[in-house]
């Protein structure tokens, strides 16, 4: 599945996907270069896109991930602070971060409001194939994550998928709009509508399923370790397992991969900690205690291109794009 990658001059402007050819004619109307049916050329200049409705998908900051996580424990502002502390982490330092991405998520809002265009604004959790249905174009607010969740839904290959780094101090964004717009969004916008860019496709990976114990709807794991109580985990599987069922021929998963396929063991790539706490009866204190899992390897059999089976032990497979083949 292409995904077309926008370039501006001199590689100032960065976004996904060609306008649609009624945008394209629009453009031609006003003198542009480039037109005709079909989508525009990738190195040709002067296809203009106005969007009358946009999805602005917002990354969840650590800060927002660290109150949800410990949402049930009931967590004072304080405990929550001393918590972070044993993990290595500022209380103080993820606020702020918090702070400046929202700012520059409304800075980006706000930009489109004043253009008149409808906007959208959802959390990971909220987009969806609805969202990006209304959509006439999305918009990841974030970095390069966010980014690569906000492509993975879009199957029109004809909507523009446009990354904002929300954050350029901390996060390099290289898919990104360079940082000079996240703080003067409306001078991109100004360069979308004169088309001040050209067009490159990008690959993504498709993935079919086949066989038994297959969840049609696929799992954020993302989500489901926000959760600390064993009730809560327990309805999400229980969920999620009935929605299962066996799948005759090849089922394609209703995601589109941009940077990479990882197949194996959902946690065999990390090194993580599980922290309880115990807290006193006047609660001013509490008493972590960690326990750290071991890497866990991968069995599974692999063949290529209806080539011979052969058994493989390792922490998974990974399979790139062009655009994943370094991020690893």
């Amino acid at each position: 599945s292409g995904l077309p990658l926008l370039v501006g001059a001199r590689r100032r402007l960065l976004v996904f996907r060609c306008p649609s050819p009624a945008a394209r004619c629009a453009a031609a109307g006003r003198g542009a270069a480039g037109a005709g049916p079909g989508p525009c050329p990738p190195r040709r200049w002067g296809c203009g896109f106005r969007p009358v409705r946009v999805a602005v998908v917002a990354k969840t900051t650590r800060y927002e991930f660290e109150q949800q996580r410990y949402r049930y424990a009931e967590l004072s502002k304080e405990d929550l602070k001393q918590l972070l502390a044993l993990k290595g982490s500022n209380y103080a330092g993820l606020l702020e971060r918090h702070r400046i991405h929202t700012k520059n998520v409304e800075h980006v809002v706000d930009s489109l409001r004043n253009e008149r265009i409808e906007v959208r604004l959802v959390k990971r959790r909220e987009y969806n194939e609805e969202t990006v249905r209304w959509a006439d174009a999305v918009i990841s607010a974030g970095g390069d994550g966010t980014m690569l969740l906000a492509a993975s839904k879009v199957f029109d290959k004809f909507k523009p998928v446009i990354g904002v780094n929300t954050d350029p101090e901390r996060s390099e964004g290289h898919l990104c709009l360079p940082a000079r717009y996240t703080q003067s969004f409306p001078e991109a916008l100004q360069k979308l509508y004169r088309g001040e860019f050209r067009w490159q496709w990008r690959q993504r990976i498709r993935l079919y399923l086949e066989g038994t114990g297959i969840n049609p709807t696929p799992v954020d794991l993302h989500e489901q370790q926000l959760s600390q109580e064993q009730h809560s985990r327990a309805h999400i599987n229980e969920r999620f397992q009935d929605q299962r069922s066996d799948i005759s021929g090849p089922h394609l998963l209703p995601v589109r991969a941009l940077n990479e396929v990882f197949i194996g063991e959902s946690l065999s790539s990390r090194y993580f900690a599980v922290c309880s706490v115990l807290f006193r009866e006047n609660f001013k204190s509490c008493k972590p205690s960690f326990k750290f899992s071991l890497h866990r390897a991968s069995y599974y059999e692999i063949s290529v291109d209806d080539g011979p089976w052969e058994k493989q032990k390792s922490s998974g497979l990974n399979v790139c794009t062009g655009t994943g083949s370094k991020a690893w």
